[in-house]
């Protein structure tokens, strides 16, 4: 497993195995798409005829010169690896998927659960959603969907996200096991549409400083971001610690709305133009919800398209601080396109720059993200004093930006932090590798940890409260009668970062996304950077 911070494996590995009411949330992280507008386009169920209007779109409408009469004879995804990555065609299930993650809602009942020795434990129970206001709690199993028995069987997860979500309006029947009861209950719940915030989390971290964290930028994220301001205001936040870590963008205009919140009036925020779209500017509109206080950005190499769209305006205009390691390097602008048949094309019409005119694409070389890290590293321990990744494969080669208060900037190759903070990999090892790969510590915490606290005490001691040695002792025989064979050494060595996540997850069980958050940041060394650096 390629080496990465504690948080990151914890954050992919969580939504890799959680559902979200028979929807899977893989999909958080194929949000990296800047979308604009959609156009409608009928086609036969003809394979070929697709492939010739996608063509035509490509003519069109692609951000650069392309030869079509190269492209007549591909496939459809043949033909579109010839373009960039982010230009992709969508079935028709991927694209309702994406389209319930970005609108911010879903049709279902509103639970998360997780598959527990082939059962599925409810994990999260949405607040006002079909399940809660049916009575379905959290730690309930369900044993049994209409008349289809899901307990004690080794079914795909397709088949278990298609036998909870539906239709709103249609009733799907459970069999549910409460805890602690011997027998089990049927409850008729009926299906309806279910709101999810794109904040994960929002609080005072401090007596004055709040942490609001994006998850992607859909089409109410401007909508949450003002709600969550407010209640922090209200708490007596003047500094704000924004997290846009692991954010692979979303809808364009939704981090230019987000931007108008915190970015003084008529101030540029970014532009986009392409071969067949003529420059549009994005301008503050002033009188934001957060426009004057202290702001740092947390921003790493999974922050994308929308998310360096913003960071990149509050860098350029001197905003804020940005903190953490380089972004992604997605300056691209994708336009979707539908087919009569449910399925679309995400294609790439333009090119975003920031305020300074900086473009941030990152080149598509195969390994280049690899080279970047590297020299990334080697800049910011002092061994480089110029970094080589400044302008490469920009379009502004050669080219360095100073911003306002005199500070440098760089195009190409993602945005580079004001204050880099360095990837922490301590203890993260071969045998902790393989405890996440086999969801060993998730397993833990629900079959076993989650059973021992409760919500209440979790919240009155989350500053001090710490896995104990008999929890831990109890974790590694766990692991033993999973017939995983230990490796001592690499266990020692992880045990701070198993005990970290172990505690981060019973949070997350008990007090959902903002408790995750809450644990995790305690021992995050971006967030006490921001901490510091907005003193």
């Amino acid at each position: 497993m390629k080496p990465t911070t504690r948080k990151n494996l914890l954050i992919a590995l969580t939504y890799s195995v959680t559902l979200i009411g028979g929807m899977f949330l893989g999909y958080k992280f194929l949000r990296d798409q800047g979308f604009t507008f959609q156009r409608n386009v009928q086609f036969a169920d003809n394979n070929s005829e697709k492939v010739d209007e996608i063509i035509n779109l490509i003519n069109r409408n692609y951000v650069d010169e392309i030869d079509a009469d190269t492209l007549s004879h591909l496939e459809i995804d043949s033909l579109l690896h010839q373009l960039d990555p982010h230009s992709v065609y969508l079935p028709p299930v991927k694209l309702s998927e994406q389209s319930d993650l970005l609108e911010g809602n879903f049709e279902g009942i509103g639970i998360e659960y997780y598959i527990l020795k082939d059962t599925l434990l409810v994990t999260s129970v949405f607040k006002d959603g079909p399940a809660a206001l049916a009575g379905l709690k959290l730690g309930d199993k369900i044993l049994k969907i209409d008349s289809f028995f899901v307990s004690g069987k080794h079914l795909p997860r397709e088949q278990m996200i298609g036998k909870i979500k539906g239709k709103r309006g249609t009733a799907v029947q459970l069999l549910i096991l409460h805890p602690g009861s011997a027998h089990p209950v049927t409850m008729a719940i009926k299906r309806g549409r279910v709101n999810v915030s794109s904040i994960d989390a929002a609080y005072m971290i401090n007596a004055d400083a709040g942490y609001i964290r994006i998850s992607e930028f859909g089409a109410n994220t401007d909508r949450d971001f003002v709600e969550s301001v407010k209640s922090l205001k209200s708490a007596g936040m003047k500094k704000l610690i924004l997290d846009l870590r692991d954010n692979g963008g979303g809808y364009l205009t939704a981090a230019t709305s987000l931007a108008n919140q915190i970015l003084p009036e008529n101030k540029l925020i970014v532009y986009t133009e392409g071969k067949h779209e003529p420059r549009t500017d994005y301008i503050a509109t002033g009188g934001g919800e957060f426009e004057d206080g202290k702001l740092a950005v947390l921003i790493n190499e999974n922050s994308a398209s929308a998310s360096e769209i913003l960071a990149g305006a509050v860098q350029d205009l001197d905003r804020g601080i940005i903190i953490g390691r380089r972004s992604f390097g997605k300056g691209l602008v994708q336009e979707q396109f539908p087919f009569g048949d449910g399925s679309a094309l995400n294609l790439t019409i333009a090119r975003y720059y920031t305020p300074l005119g900086r473009s941030i694409q990152k080149s598509y070389k195969r390994g280049y993200t690899a080279y970047q890290n590297e020299i990334e590293e080697r800049f910011n321990d002092g061994e480089l004093t110029e970094s080589p990744l400044a302008s490469r494969d920009s379009m502004q080669k050669n080219l360095a930006y100073t911003t306002g208060s005199g500070k440098r900037v760089f195009a190409g190759g993602g945005i580079q932090p004001d204050i880099y903070v360095k990837m922490d990999t301590a203890g993260i090892n071969k045998f902790y590798s393989l405890l996440m790969d086999k969801k060993v510590l998730f397993d833990y915490v629900f079959d076993v940890l989650a059973n021992r606290y409760t919500s209440a005490y979790l919240e009155q001691n989350l500053p001090t409260f710490t896995i104990s040695e008999a929890d831990y002792k109890d974790f590694v025989r766990y692991v033993q009668s999973k017939n995983i064979v230990i490796d001592y050494k690499q266990l020692i060595a992880s045990k701070p970062v198993v005990c970290n996540d172990l505690k981060a997850l019973l949070y997350r069980y008990h007090l959902g996304d903002a408790g995750y958050y809450r644990a995790l940041n305690l021992n995050d060394n971006m967030v006490k950077q921001a901490l510091s650096s907005l003193q």
